[in-house]
């Protein structure tokens, strides 16, 4: 497991930059202030550069200071992280780019760890070369490189609580309250980090009530409760809302987007996530298939077993995307929203590739799928945003038939454009020491 960590940690940052944008922003900047000054406040932030106080990212909270609209969890962890190179003085945090490197060194690791804690769920049905692919596949070849991995927000916080859950949850039933335990923990990173993913986590407690029973039903919800009530104080101290300001972010969203409203029935959405040529999961990451070949073996399995309760929750999540009138998720490389639910899918995956034998065909199309899902999300981490796609020639917040133009697609449009000139920008001195004024 130590060889594919460290594989994907070179992986992730090979490009040698942080791949961020405007929600980012505020929360590596929240990181720093941690580190500096013991507050996740950015009244300092604010005060030299005042421009920050008109992104929609940063909002004047109720106690009078100004906050990232975003969970302060990644925040946390960053500066958890960051700390002892700071106090060691390997880094000085006031360098010019030490946020964007927080932000990308904090994020590939929660990643990368994602990645093996899924491996291991994996190995729970397959023998160590076949958990390895599939480890691969799903670090390699979807938006855990060319996105999540590449800075800091919510979705690496995300993948790595959700990773967590479903490695407790492939327990079966045994006397131990450890797994209870995990699984709750689990759950409460992901619940705190994105709460977006409410669906997923419900029918997942529903299928631990199930499984489990009563007493670990209770465990499980105890731990979740835990974290997630001092959570909702703290958001509505700082915001007036128990979530925070998701709410009106989402109002925000729909009116920065065009789309009038927040959630609404929209067909096209739930084609748009899956084979959108500029968004669709199964265009970027072909290799999400061999989860779903997996599908009919769950359902055959039953409810007693976990496989049925990932894809039910897979499939909660997809529907609260689809109605959500950004399907798209802005600028982006590719798919954003279904990333987070990934690690949902490993034990599909696993599921699929459990036989003795696979036939030839199953094995010669994984392999194809595999290749091109690696290749496409390496494209995005070395050459995106350098395609300019999400602009040119309109704003596709705007625009949003060109999210389904073939001839203008956004992987044909990156390897057009090429390497993106933001390589290897951490790669610089300004990234760990303050440049002194002459």
């Amino acid at each position: 497991m130590a060889g594919l960590l460290l594989v994907l940690l070179i992986a992730y940052n090979a490009n040698g930059r942080e791949i961020g944008s405007y929600d980012t922003r505020p929360t590596e900047l929240a990181a720093r202030e941690l580190v500096l000054r013991g507050t996740l406040a950015l009244n300092h932030v604010v005060g030299a550069t005042p421009a920050y106080a008109d992104r929609w990212g940063i909002m004047l909270g109720r106690d009078g200071r100004y906050r990232s609209v975003y969970s302060p969890i990644p925040a946390i962890e960053a500066a958890a992280l960051t700390w002892p190179f700071w106090k060691l003085g390997i880094i000085d945090i006031t360098a010019p780019l030490a946020p964007r490197l927080m932000a990308k060194a904090t994020a590939s690791l929660l990643v990368a760890c994602a990645v093996v804690v899924s491996y291991r769920t994996a190995r729970r049905w397959l023998a160590p070369p076949r958990a390895l692919t599939v480890a691969l596949g799903l670090g390699l070849g979807t938006g855990l490189w060319s996105a999540a991995s590449q800075t800091l927000w919510q979705s690496e916080t995300t993948l790595l609580g959700l990773a967590i859950a479903v490695l407790a949850l492939s327990e079966e039933r045994t006397g131990s309250w450890r797994p209870a335990l995990l699984a709750g923990a689990g759950l409460a990173l992901t619940a705190v980090a994105r709460p977006q993913l409410g669906p997923a986590m419900v029918v997942l407690l529903i299928g631990v009530w199930w499984r489990w029973g009563l007493a670990r039903g209770l465990v499980v919800c105890a731990v979740i409760a835990a974290a997630v009530v001092p959570w909702m104080i703290v958001n509505w101290q700082w915001f007036g809302h128990p979530l925070g300001a998701l709410p009106l972010t989402q109002e925000i969203n729909a009116s920065l987007h065009g789309t009038g409203r927040t959630f609404r029935w929209n067909p096209e959405a739930w084609a748009g996530l899956l084979v959108s040529p500029s968004r669709g999961l199964l265009v970027f990451s072909p290799i999400v298939l061999v989860a779903l070949l997996g599908t009919r073996a769950a359902v055959v399995r039953g409810d007693r077993e976990p496989f049925v309760w990932y894809l039910a929750a897979m499939l909660a999540q997809l529907a609260l995307f689809a109605s959500y009138s950004v399907w798209w998720g802005g600028h982006t490389f590719g798919p954003r929203y279904l990333v987070d639910v990934l690690p949902l899918a490993v034990p599909l995956a696993a599921l699929a590739l459990s036989a003795p034998r696979l036939p030839r065909v199953r094995t010669l199309a994984a392999t194809a799928a595999l290749a091109w899902s690696i290749v496409v999300a390496a494209t995005g981490a070395f050459c995106y945003p350098h395609d300019a796609w999400n602009t040119d020639p309109t704003e596709i917040d705007r625009d949003h038939a060109r999210l389904w133009h073939v001839d203008d697609n956004q992987i044909v449009r990156c390897w057009r454009a090429g390497l993106s000139p933001q390589n290897f920008d951490l790669f610089d001195r300004a990234t760990i020491r303050r440049v002194p004024v002459e």
